[in-house]
């Protein structure tokens, strides 16, 4: 995988508050991952590397609207995430409240994601972005290889890992710029997804490898495969 400006782009799923912030609703779920990884500095720092040498960012969000609330079913952590108002906006086209609510950006990454230039697709509404736009922006931008980081690794990274490879795309994780939930009975999410990480993306990269990788530094990332 030949990481360049040209074709290839950083995609970040669920940069928000409910998973990043310590006062989000799933912060406890998540916390003792994230501060291993060093997860909220990492995704700064692929950010950081991507907008200093031309990389294009994507950012694939979560927000649930008051008419999701009335749908019949769900699967275990789609209903807890109703349950605990995750990423909660009052409509599509409403931003009341949203400034600084669980929806919204960790604050240090608002200066990369609004600087006009990162392109915020659709909300993705289960997991994957088979929901959204992600692809169709992708390939309008010429992409054709992703850098993946953001939340969660078992859930919407692995989800997003997994589609847009059977889209067609290269894709790259970035194994701790990532972190997922602990629970007693359900398991560790993180150590989950790097088995199927290793498994099925076309790259496996830690952070440092990543920025080397974008930076130019080395010539691909295939050696981390």
């Amino acid at each position: 995988m030949d990481i360049n400006s040209n074709d290839t782009a950083v995609v970040v799923t669920d940069p928000q508050n409910d998973f990043l912030n310590e006062n989000g609703v799933a912060w406890k779920l998540v916390s003792d991952s994230v501060k291993e990884n060093n997860t909220i500095e990492n995704i700064e720092r692929v950010l950081k590397a991507a907008k200093n040498n031309g990389l294009q960012v994507f950012i694939s969000p979560h927000y649930y609207y008051p008419t999701d609330r009335l749908w019949k079913f769900g699967g275990t952590v789609e209903k807890l995430m109703h349950q605990i108002k995750m990423y909660e906006r009052r409509g599509p086209l409403n931003l009341e409240g949203f400034r600084g609510s669980g929806a919204d950006w960790l604050e240090r990454y608002k200066p990369y994601i609004e600087d006009g230039k990162t392109v915020v697709v659709s909300p993705h509404k289960v997991y994957g972005p088979e929901t959204n736009d992600l692809a169709l922006q992708l390939r309008k931008h010429n992409i054709r290889k992703v850098i993946l980081v953001g939340m969660s690794a078992n859930l919407c990274v692995e989800a997003h890992m997994r589609e847009l490879i059977e889209q067609g795309f290269e894709v790259a994780v970035v194994k701790d710029a990532t972190a997922a939930a602990r629970h007693p009975e359900m398991g560790d999410g993180y150590q989950a997804a790097l088995v199927n990480f290793a498994y099925v993306a076309n790259s496996v990269l830690s952070t440092d490898e990543a920025v080397e990788a974008i930076e130019g530094k080395v010539p691909s990332a295939a050696a981390w495969a």
